[in-house]
């Protein structure tokens, strides 16, 4: 299965099909960037360190999380996180209105294989994912034949673009690694069903509550 290089500096366009787009664009912004807003999401987010049901019992996910919504209106945004908003929406000219944040502290974190829910996205609208930190590998696979797997390395400051068809067609996960890592925050910006987008908010100010 292809394996990218870290040092391509320009775009590399992984899937580009009836079953949609994939591109990756590693140094999307320079290494000092990525490492303040690294620094500064690290420290100012409130992560939430959430439990899901898995074969008939209560386990941690094995990664922190937080949600924003984008909308002018809505609660502040860290500095970083605003500056990321504003340049994605410079760089892709999307209107992207959720953005949701994973933290991976060592190689045991990690995401499943899945897909986002398409029933809280815009339809035909993309998804942008931004890494900040050590790099982590992501597997990419095909649903059906023809069984096409991809894995991705995302390295700091990289940008990765997928369409909505990849969501109906392709997995993606972080799977864990035995290698020593260091810690990686990811920034999915997203197109949220108007519905949605309330709704996370208010998930959020009542988990503050909380606290």
């Amino acid at each position: 299965m292809p394996q990218l290089s870290l040092f391509e500096a320009s775009e590399t366009v992984l899937v580009d099909d009836d079953r949609g787009s994939i591109v990756y664009t590693p140094g999307w912004i320079p290494a000092v960037l990525a490492d303040g807003w690294f620094e500064e999401l690290r420290h100012t987010v409130d992560w939430q360190s959430q439990r899901r049901m898995m074969y008939d019992r209560e386990v941690d996910v094995p990664r922190l999380t937080a949600h924003f919504d984008l909308d002018p209106q809505s609660d502040p945004l860290p500095a970083g996180l605003r500056d990321a908003a504003d340049r994605i929406a410079r760089t892709t000219g999307v209107a992207f209105n959720s953005v949701g944040l994973n933290r991976y502290r060592d190689g045991n974190d990690s995401v499943a294989p899945h897909n986002d829910h398409l029933d809280t996205l815009v339809r035909d609208q993309p998804i942008a994912l931004v890494s900040l930190g050590a790099t982590r590998c992501m597997a990419i696979r095909a649903k059906r034949p023809p069984r096409r797997a991809l894995n991705v390395d995302l390295a700091k400051g990289s940008l990765l673009m997928m369409s909505y068809a990849t969501q109906v067609h392709y997995t993606h996960g972080i799977p864990k690694t035995d290698d020593p890592v260091g810690e990686r925050i990811s920034l999915a910006f997203r197109v949220k069903v108007l519905d949605e987008v309330p709704a996370a908010q208010a998930r959020r100010r009542q988990y503050l509550a909380r606290r």
